[in-house]
């Protein structure tokens, strides 16, 4: 059989670029050369498109973008190319691209941005199409459509940056303490603060606004938080269900790369009853938030053992230790076979 022909995006205008390295080295190690020719392509801090053709570890530890193999390239979004379009030398050349395989998270990388584009050049992708994508990454977009499905979301304000100073503090005093402050449009919890008090709210609200012009004040849910692994499109497979056992104020940035002072339980500690509800809650919610290929469905269970939505990240930390992919291995799949999956989905979705 043919070798199908994957690009690998990586890096990007993002404040979690160092996970999107971490996380596309590890996807990159696990793809199977037997069946795929690698087409390696990182996008700096700055926005500069790079073929890459260094070892791994230089992606982990930043360094890729000195290595002499880099070539400036770039995605073509016409339809006539399908491929990646090279300046070698004074020369341009194309490389045809079969599946596109974005490894990046947050702005620019997860937000629909990189999904347009692939469309734009029709090619198959890897993970959520640009729509399901830019509604997902915005908190205030994503809970409007969860909760007009029938699913539980948190109590919530939602703030621009050029409102009227007046009407915004009003409109916060509705809300019962303590609240999360979160940049509408930013994951892995950076610019998240956690405020018991209104003085300790306000500089939240100035923190997150230096991350995006909208910002989403919502209540503190009693109970824990659960994760699903969903993976598929239209009839997706759930995985075992994950729980995260805090010891802090909530799961930052920190802890949830680090795990100082957190543990993940999987399965989760609940029974077989709840279990289900997670589960067709996650996919209710996947469903209706358009997802395909895959994504982590974040909810609450509180002590009532009602579930509340938290977020749906499209495309999570896919490291071999990140809970996402942990979650389907405790369900009998490797992480090789998890990437062929997502794979094939991307191939039979774009065909």
């Amino acid at each position: 059989m043919k070798k199908l022909t994957i690009a690998v995006l990586f890096g990007g205008c993002s404040n979690e670029y160092k996970v999107s390295l971490i996380s596309a080295a590890s996807v990159i190690e696990h793809l199977d050369s037997d069946k795929y020719e690698l087409v390696l392509v990182g996008i700096t801090r700055e926005g500069d498109w790079l073929r890459y053709s260094g070892p791994i570890a230089d992606i982990r530890e930043d360094q890729w973008h000195s290595h002499p193999s880099c070539i400036p390239s770039f995605l073509s979004p016409s339809r006539s190319v399908k491929g990646l379009v090279e300046l070698v030398n004074t020369e341009y050349h194309i490389k045809p691209i079969d599946v596109v395989f974005p490894v990046m998270h947050g702005k620019h990388g997860e937000d629909g941005t990189v999904q347009g584009l692939i469309e734009l050049a029709r090619l198959p992708y890897v993970g959520c199409d640009m729509l399901s994508s830019a509604v997902c990454m915005d908190k205030d977009i994503a809970h409007t459509l969860v909760q007009a499905s029938g699913v539980a979301t948190p109590h919530s304000v939602t703030i621009y940056k050029d409102d009227p100073e007046g009407a915004a503090f009003r409109a916060l005093q509705a809300l019962k303490y303590p609240v999360y402050v979160k940049p509408a449009k930013s994951g892995s919890s950076v610019g998240i603060t956690k405020a018991h008090e209104t003085s300790q709210l306000m500089q939240g609200i100035e923190l997150a606004f230096e991350h995006d012009h909208k910002v989403v004040v919502e209540e503190e849910i009693e109970g824990f938080e659960v994760g699903c692994a969903v993976l598929g499109n239209r009839e997706p497979m759930i995985g075992v269900i994950d729980e995260i056992e805090l010891t802090g104020d909530f799961f930052d940035f920190t802890e949830k790369y680090s795990l100082q002072s957190s543990n993940i339980h999987l399965p989760a500690r609940v029974d077989s009853c709840t279990a289900d509800r997670i589960k067709e809650t996650a996919r209710l919610i996947y469903k209706t938030l358009g997802c395909k290929g895959f994504a982590r469905v974040d909810m609450f269970v509180t002590p009532d053992s009602r579930i509340v939505f938290n977020e749906v990240n499209t495309i999570p930390g896919f490291t071999a230790n990140s809970r996402y992919p942990k979650m389907l291995q405790a369900s009998g799949l490797t992480y090789p076979q998890i990437l062929d999956q997502l794979i094939q989905l991307a191939v039979v979705e774009g065909s």
